[in-house]
């Protein structure tokens, strides 16, 4: 089954190009299955490589070299989960819950629990009113400028990218991820200790067979670059020069599709790697749509391709982009809102 929470949840009228979109939210299984076993084993062989060179007493660099390429694997292999929780990546509701689990367990992310938070997340972009499910925290600057000192420290902290890409990763993919968010149903819970479990069986055998050491010079690296590069790319998606934001009576659930996530121009081979989650508006939009369906239903829609893109260099300059700017309707820094 899959499904649009946007439109589903918010009932609003679709415009006439909208049903252009629909032929590209039917999952293939053939191209699912090819993507998810390759990626797969090319994950599992290349941790067991990097395993091998650790054991083996090869240079370490040669690991860190390894851990590149696994990372990639690791991000495709969130992608696919990703998909999993929309139901738009295999035909059967069985196999995206089976898959997701999977790929879940790999990615130290717990099936049924991400998915009620992520599908929050598509209900409430853009929305001032509706801010705190599963997105980047950001406040106004009638906010910050209300806020006491302690709370203004705390904000300008989380925001800086040492904290927000160097902390932020591991605490939301090995912390955040090991307990049940908040309103979590029963199913929810079972997903988390389903997954806890699973990780923690993998640790104990790990530990039993190359060592627990061996363990975490293999794993962090293979984990640490694609988590980062997450982190980094969730927030250009939504975090961006031109963002939409309105309040609840206001909010526009196409203009926070369209306007509210962005068309991150990335390289091709990173646009691969990433499953093609760049072309963000359009996942918003039709969240059924498959990773392997995006670039065809982007090139296929003439509204579509209308957003302008972010591209990489532009995307550097987000990161001073802190606070919404309800009078002027756009982000600003810290700089521009002690003006």
């Amino acid at each position: 089954m899959t499904f649009n929470p946007v439109l589903i949840i918010a009932k609003v009228e679709k415009p006439e190009w909208y049903k252009a979109t629909a032929r590209f939210g039917a999952a293939d299984a053939r191209i699912a299955v090819l993507q998810a076993g390759t990626a797969v084993a090319a994950y599992l062989l290349l941790l067991a490589l990097m395993a091998w060179t650790v054991l083996r007493g090869v240079p370490y660099w040669v690991t860190l070299l390894l851990a590149l390429p696994a990372g990639a694997m690791f991000s495709r292999l969130f992608i696919f989960f990703h998909d999993c929780t929309h139901g738009s990546f295999l035909p059967s509701p069985r196999w995206n819950r089976n898959v997701g689990y999977l790929c879940g367990i790999l990615t130290f992310t717990p099936f049924h629990d991400w998915r009620r938070r992520h599908a929050g997340h598509h209900i409430t972009v853009g929305d001032l009113d509706r801010r705190g499910v599963g997105d980047v925290t950001t406040m106004t600057v009638d906010e910050y400028r209300a806020a006491p000192p302690l709370t203004r420290l705390g904000y300008r902290l989380f925001r800086h990218p040492l904290v927000l890409l160097g902390l932020g990763p591991v605490y939301t993919f090995l912390l955040v991820n090991r307990f049940p968010a908040e309103g979590a149903k029963k199913i929810d819970v079972i997903s988390v200790l389903a997954t806890d479990l699973a990780l923690a069986a993998i640790v104990v055998a790990a530990g039993l067979t190359v060592g627990l050491k061996t363990y975490l010079l293999v794993q962090l690296p293979a984990f640490i670059l694609p988590a980062t590069l997450g982190v980094w790319l969730f927030y250009n998606q939504h975090q961006f020069e031109g963002v939409y934001w309105a309040r609840h009576a206001e909010w526009d659930p196409w203009r926070a599709a369209l306007e509210g996530a962005s068309y991150y121009d990335l390289p091709r081979w990173l646009h691969w790697v990433t499953g093609h989650i760049g072309i963000h508006h359009v996942h918003h939009v039709r969240p059924a749509i498959p990773n392997y369906r995006l670039r065809e239903c982007y090139d296929a829609v003439p509204e579509l391709r209308a957003v302008k893109p972010l591209t990489v260099r532009r995307s550097l300059g987000c990161m001073r982009l802190n606070l919404y700017d309800e009078r002027q309707r756009k982000m600003v820094s810290f700089g521009d809102a002690a003006r």
